[in-house]
């Protein structure tokens, strides 16, 4: 028996296939730098949440808002490139995850220092 769930295998295939998808396929200038960090996919299959990181701040709203005019584009290649019954229906969501550890470590790093100082 495989070791993880049948979801959680298909949505780490969607989540390479995203990526070049959004890589390749996608020729809108406005576009930065995405990253797929992943995809939470429903038991059933059927609806998928896309989360991506954008490098600039101040491009992750035009980012997202591509991304998400795109879906239909997105899941018509996904369609082509994938062998399955049924292609999920997509959404985009920003990632936070990355952040909000930069900010536990800054927090840490702070505790830290203030710990040797009071030694």
């Amino acid at each position: 028996m495989l070791p993880y769930k049948r979801s959680q295998r298909v949505s780490d295939l969607l989540r390479e296939e995203i990526s070049d998808i959004i890589i390749y396929k996608i020729k809108d200038p406005r576009i930065g730098f995405v990253t797929v960090t992943g995809v939470d996919l429903s038991d059933d299959l059927k609806i998928g949440k896309v989360y991506v990181s954008v490098l600039k701040e101040e491009e992750r709203a035009i980012t997202l808002g591509i991304l998400n005019d795109a879906k239909s584009f997105i899941r018509s290649h996904l369609a082509k490139r994938l062998r399955m019954k049924f292609i999920p229906t997509i959404e985009f969501r920003l990632d936070t995850s990355i952040e909000y550890g930069n900010k536990i470590e800054k927090l840490l790093k702070q505790i830290g220092e203030e710990r040797e100082d009071s030694a």
